[in-house]
């Protein structure tokens, strides 16, 4: 269990891209985008993390002009209206960049600073940067993905990378982790890793956890519809928390905020 001083943030998803599995279009416009970032807000959203390219499994990839079209916009927007966190979701070093000049404040990258620019501009701007795991990338990263042991090898990849970057010269206390949920990974991965996520409290970084929706809750659930994972959602959510993550990464910033409460409140 968490202690009362590590408040948990809530980190609002907002993509603004067509083909997402879970929100995929609804936020395309600008001023869609613009008017659901503001909701989140409200609703006590800590960090909004805002992405212009799907990473599902077998997503394609897109030019680095249509992500900088689609969310450098987005950003400058967001933040002449509010000082609220802002993190942008790419693994491209041009949008990185741009992202922070426009006021984003964290990198949240799902191939883990894999490009000498993309640690450059981290080392240079100074900014938090979430690193994320993935075997293989989204196209293929559900091709039948293995490991002797999935928590330990995952732990042993955070570890070197970490040794890596600050030998690069960043600041360690930047840097957070995510065990990549659904990111090459098969259903029992993703159940030992959340069973396992206090493991990873021996590295001293926050642990961020994206458990939103993910195919997961149908494997377990039998129920195919996307729409019905929210209370699957919320479920795997507390026992990350329960576990040690420090940062929820989800759609619903309302319910997941007030399951977190009562949940601290009253386990």
């Amino acid at each position: 269990m968490q202690k009362e001083k590590e408040k948990i943030k809530i980190m609002g998803i907002l993509n603004i891209t067509t083909d997402s599995f879970s929100d995929g279009g609804l936020y395309f416009k600008k001023s869609d985008a613009i008017e659901r970032a503001m909701i989140m807000i409200d609703e006590g959203a800590n960090i909004i993390d805002i992405g212009g390219e799907s990473s599902r499994p077998t997503a394609k990839s897109i030019t680095i002009e249509d992500e900088i079209k689609a969310v450098i916009p987005v950003i400058e927007a967001i933040r002449s209206k509010t000082n609220v966190t802002i993190s942008i979701d790419t693994c491209k070093p041009a949008v990185m960049r741009l992202a922070l000049d426009a006021g984003a404040n964290i990198i949240n990258d799902i191939t883990a600073l894999n490009c000498d620019e993309s640690v450059d501009i981290v080392v240079k701007y100074n900014c938090p940067v979430c690193l994320m795991h993935m075997q293989g990338m989204p196209q293929n990263m559900q091709n039948n993905p293995t490991y002797k042991n999935v928590v330990t090898e995952i732990y042993k990849f955070f570890k070197d990378k970490i040794k890596y970057l600050v030998s690069c010269g960043m600041d360690e206390k930047n840097i957070i982790i995510d065990p990549g949920f659904g990111f090459g990974k098969t259903l029992q991965h993703n159940i030992d890793l959340l069973q396992n996520l206090a493991y990873f409290k021996n590295l001293k970084k926050p642990i961020l956890v994206g458990l939103s929706y993910k195919s997961m809750i149908t494997m377990i659930t039998n129920d195919f519809k996307t729409k019905n994972r929210l209370g699957g959602s919320i479920a795997l959510s507390i026992l990350a928390v329960k576990n040690g993550a420090n940062i929820v990464r989800t759609h619903d910033i309302t319910e997941t905020k007030q399951a977190i409460e009562v949940f601290n409140q009253a386990f």
